[in-house]
């Protein structure tokens, strides 16, 4: 006799959820741990905290906030409660950023085994004078604004650029997790540009150096290396690689404190997936580097460093309004 089909559809037989165990899983739980008890692996098993990745993008918001105001938050601001408003964002980021320098320090002296350097101290010092270089670091974004203004016909206005433009985006992260890089803060850098990259595509060591009225047109896929140096008023179009020649495999420890990275002077225009590489190549003031250039010696001052004009192969028809026929 046929076995009568469930009118619901479902299947009787099945076991709960509730009673199913893998057996491997103790077995996976041992050789895990042993593994990361050896310290042979990567791992964070420590007595001390890590910084908090969500609280390091968290500090890059606020501080988006306290840079822009007016901008990214629900609050209309005036000019009789913007003192207030922005003293209690600053006060509050203060004691966070604290935090999270203080982790890092902790979580870099256990590692390396370094004597006591009085952390929490140091910690409120370094996020002190980080607060205290605000002004200027919006000094040097507004520089960079204005150069999107000036180098970007599509730039319709400065509210445009703050709201839109991932090029600033990028700069603002860069030059935020520079400071922290020149106070010797470790780890919360790379965090920072790593979530820069996330968010744009944008790839900037914290590491560079990068001077004022910067403009990053497009953006996306742009690479500026650690030891790369980039003068003022330079322009990066998208695709472009500031980046390192061919390393050996042991170039972390052997190269780590070389030149690795062009040098991009004053006034230089870097056009679409033009590449860029070696410590010793240096783009002189004012010259012009065309899209989808490959470069890997220097060249002078005032100089255009173009690709000949390809040959186009046409198949099929022409268009009768062709230049070429």
């Amino acid at each position: 006799m046929k076995k009568k089909e469930r009118i619901d559809g479902s299947c009787g037989s099945d076991v709960g959820f509730d009673s199913i165990q893998a057996n491997c899983i103790p077995g996976v739980v041992r050789d895990l741990c042993a593994m990361f008890r050896s310290g042979d692996k990567t791992s964070h098993i420590e007595p001390v905290p890590i910084p908090s990745k969500d609280g390091v993008i968290s500090l890059i918001l606020d501080l988006q906030q306290i840079l822009f105001p007016g901008y990214f938050t629900d609050m209309i601001l005036t000019p009789e409660n913007l003192e207030y408003h922005l003293g209690q964002k600053i006060n509050v980021l203060y004691e966070r950023l604290a935090r999270q320098v203080g982790s890092a320090i902790r979580h870099d002296c256990f590692r390396h085994n370094q004597a006591c350097s009085k952390c929490g101290e140091r910690s409120f010092h370094i996020a002190e004078t980080f607060v205290a270089s605000l002004p200027d670091i919006r000094e040097q974004l507004e520089s960079d604004i204005e150069a999107t203004l000036v180098g970007d016909p599509a730039a319709a206005n400065a509210d445009e650029v703050v709201f839109s433009y991932p090029g600033l985006f990028a700069t603002m992260v860069y030059r935020l997790a520079h400071r922290l890089v020149e106070l010797e803060v470790p780890i919360i850098p790379r965090i920072m540009s790593e979530y820069g990259y996330h968010r744009t595509t944008i790839d900037i060591n914290p590491e560079a150096r990068i001077g004022s009225s910067f403009f990053i047109d497009h953006g996306a896929g742009v690479v500026i290396g650690a030891t790369t140096d980039i003068g003022n008023r330079v322009r990066l179009y998208q695709g472009v690689t500031l980046g390192a020649l061919s390393l050996p495999r042991d170039a972390g420890e052997r190269l780590r404190h070389t030149k690795r990275h062009p040098t991009i002077e004053d006034d230089v225009i870097i056009y679409a997936n033009a590449t860029i590489l070696g410590g010793d190549t240096v783009i002189g003031a004012r010259s012009i580097i065309g899209g989808n250039v490959w470069l890997t010696r220097s060249v002078g001052p005032d100089i255009k460093v173009l690709l000949k004009q390809p040959e186009l192969v046409y198949i099929g028809k022409k268009d009768t309004n062709d230049a070429d026929k």
